[in-house]
């Protein structure tokens, strides 16, 4: 009785988990549409699918069109290396969700102050960094792997799941795939809607958003976040303690 009840309490937690990471997840893929669509409608390029900046570079350049080519490498570098300092912001902070987002938001606040002109490429460069900073908040959820900004990798699980349950295969964990797809969309109709309302002071209702979505990370306990993400850096800190 006492396993039977051990294990019934296991699988509630693990669900409990799984919900809380889906909700988490749906939020942040919201704040990322919403930031695509406004980064969209301002600069005319993509602020997240660094698929489609590559192309348009390759063509760019095909065409003769040097400026524009550079201006999309310079983004593809800049959305490396926000990923790469959400990593870094992730690894240093006790709450890495709310410190990465708190991050994000300030680079949008920051971004929206741009008004000359003449820095228009900064403004976009900044989004582009906030965008990439942002992946670093979920990597995974129940195991499984999770995008944010970018839904193609989402779609082509959620298919592939769809062929094996076809194939027989009864396990319906790919079916999370869908969520930030469903928060991308429904915060690009947003940005959308606000981008061609606003322009680019859209950017500041972005970070406000943001910036709530961080504060309400918080409500999750420091360790649920570690599961969500960055497990390297917290299996290494016992070996570098041990040294």
């Amino acid at each position: 009785m006492d396993g039977m009840t051990r294990q019934r309490r296991r699988r509630i937690i693990a669900a409990r988990r799984t919900g809380t990471g889906l909700a988490l997840v749906a939020a942040i893929s919201f704040v990322a549409g919403m930031t695509d669509a406004v980064g969209v409608i301002m600069s005319g390029d993509f602020v997240s699918f660094m698929t489609g900046n590559t192309t348009r570079a390759a063509i760019a350049l095909g065409n003769g069109n040097l400026h524009h080519a550079l201006v999309l490498f310079l983004a593809i570098a800049t959305f490396v290396a926000g990923n790469a300092l959400g990593v870094v912001v992730a690894y240093s902070a006790p709450r890495p969700i709310f410190a990465v987002l708190a991050g994000v938001s300030m680079v949008l606040a920051v971004a929206s102050t741009v008004r000359a002109p003449d820095l228009a490429l900064l403004q976009f460069l900044l989004i582009v960094l906030g965008m990439g900073m942002v992946n670093a908040t979920v990597e995974q959820v129940g195991g499984l792997p999770i995008g944010l900004t970018y839904v193609t990798g989402a779609l082509s699980r959620f298919g592939r799941g769809i062929g094996r349950f076809l194939m027989g295969d009864r396990r319906l964990d790919w079916t999370i795939q869908i969520i930030p797809w469903l928060g991308m969309i429904a915060g690009a109709i947003a940005g959308a809607l606000l981008g061609g309302w606003l322009q680019s002071d859209a950017l500041w209702i972005v970070a406000v958003v943001t910036m709530a979505a961080a504060l309400v990370s918080r409500l999750i306990p420091r360790r649920l976040q570690t599961r969500f993400g960055h497990q390297a850096a917290q299996r290494q800190q016992p070996v570098q303690q041990r040294r």
